[in-house]
């Protein structure tokens, strides 16, 4: 009988299981890459069903600016914007659908990013549409298709984050909450198309072709053109490439743009038996420049020097089982002609009412632009869901940047400050205080279900 059995068994049982075994291995999924600097920690959702696994994201924070500007304004980030204030960051409520070979996500953006990411898009003063207000309160949106080819191919159209810039747009999945210039300065979102191939489960590439860079819409007639190659040969390294091309230049179509982004991490030490269980460390650089149109890239015949070189390090340290960690880190850029430095919001000048016609802060071709920056992290995580975060900052530029006591904000004498006439416009009796120098502490509490 036990013959008879095993005879059965060899007849019926082998094939589900040489299915198994020729199935292609999913994608990075060989270890644990949780440990990573912008890859998000959680091992497990909470809201995973057949079809959809859902997220709910909130960031709120409290900056301490030792500046003290009086109008609680801060510049020179994208992941905050007011100080001496409890504010609500980031919060997102969506999620991934997949039914078969469909792929889709959606995630919103509320609090301060619905208003701190369009203002720096200045494609959007380009024709009709309104692209601003259209796509504010969306951080990715975007619907493709799955094909089961080599270890799989997507194909995905609409609003993705950005693959330029190690640093993930949610707080949550990052080592620091103010990241170094190299990846502040860069988009965290791009509009368009993504194809992404998995040769093997090691390596991926992928191909972008998108509007432009961080845009809604176009800048001029040619689309931004881009790649990433991510290699992780095992689970203590991450090696990426990431590299951009466009015309990017609102009214000038002949200034081409170019940009490489090249990281490593490492995760040199783990022993979960140990008081400090693991530790790891990052080094970003970056590397661009624009020609054409008045500019070139070294100077010369050409124009003045438009080009950006830059770099970040980072070294984190986990403690007691993952529930403790402190990071220290930063970095620094040149970028002279301020092609990827913030617009300051002076007046509330935007992308599109600043730049080189900023009645405050230029941005002509060759204006210099030299700044660094340090920052050490403690975060409190209790659980996977839940960090409390608090960081000490310490950024400097060479030419005046950061908001002093004064403030940007024009004083309307009552004790009030608010803009006066066209956003970035030059206000009579008004001067904005600028300083070199920014000291702040991030206070923060970020939970992701």
């Amino acid at each position: 009988m036990k013959l008879i059995t095993c005879i059965l068994c060899l007849l019926f049982v082998p094939v589900p299981f040489a299915m198994a075994e020729d199935a292609p291995a999913e994608p990075f999924a060989f270890a644990d890459f949780t440990w990573l600097n912008g890859n998000s920690r959680q091992k497990s959702s909470l809201l995973d069903s057949k079809y959809f696994t859902g997220e709910f994201t909130a960031d709120a924070n409290y900056i301490m600016d030792f500046n003290h500007p009086q109008d609680h304004s801060l510049d020179g980030s994208c992941e905050s914007g007011r100080t001496s204030e409890f504010q609500l960051q980031q919060l997102g409520i969506g999620g991934d659908f997949h039914y078969e070979h469909v792929r889709g996500r959606l995630m919103t953006q509320f609090g301060m990013y619905s208003s701190l990411t369009p203002i720096n898009d200045y494609s959007t003063s380009r024709g009709q549409g309104n692209l601003g207000s259209a796509y504010k309160y969306l951080s990715e949106a975007y619907g493709g298709y799955h094909w089961d080819v080599m270890h799989g191919i997507n194909l995905d159209a609409g609003i993705f984050m950005s693959y330029v810039g190690l640093f993930s747009y949610y707080n949550f999945e990052n080592w620091a909450y103010q990241p170094s210039y190299v990846s502040a300065n860069t988009p965290w979102f791009f509009n368009g198309l993504r194809l992404q191939v998995f040769p093997t489960d090691k390596f991926k590439a992928e191909f972008w072709l998108v509007n432009g860079w961080q845009s809604y819409g176009t800048f001029n007639s040619a689309p931004g053109l881009g790649t990433q190659l991510l290699w992780r040969p095992n689970g203590n390294v991450s090696i990426l490439s990431n590299d951009y091309w466009g015309h990017d230049t609102l009214g000038i179509a002949g200034r081409m743009r170019i940009h490489t982004d090249d990281s490593i991490e490492v995760k040199y030490y783990d022993d979960m038996t140990a008081k400090m269980d693991k530790a790891a460390f990052s080094l970003t650089v970056d590397a661009g420049c624009e020609n054409g149109g008045g500019v070139s890239c070294n100077g010369g015949k050409g124009g003045p020097a438009q080009n950006f070189l830059g770099f970040m390090a980072y070294n984190r340290f986990w403690f007691k089982k993952d529930i403790f960690a402190i990071t220290v880190g930063g970095g620094a850029i040149t970028n002279p002609g301020r092609y990827l430095v913030l617009t300051p919001p002076i007046n509330g000048a935007t992308s599109a009412s600043g730049g080189a016609n900023s009645a405050y802060f230029t941005q002509n071709a060759g204006d210099p632009f030299k700044a660094w920056d340090a920052s050490l992290t403690f975060d409190y995580m209790p659980d996977q869901f839940v960090t409390f975060r608090v960081e000490f900052d310490h950024r400097y530029a060479n030419t005046p940047y950061f908001v002093g006591p004064n403030g940007i904000t024009p004083s309307n004498g009552a004790g009030s400050f608010t803009n006066q006439g066209a956003a970035g416009s030059y206000v009579s009796g008004f001067t904005p205080d600028l300083t070199k120098l920014e000291n702040r502490i991030n206070f923060a509490l970020m939970v992701r279900i």
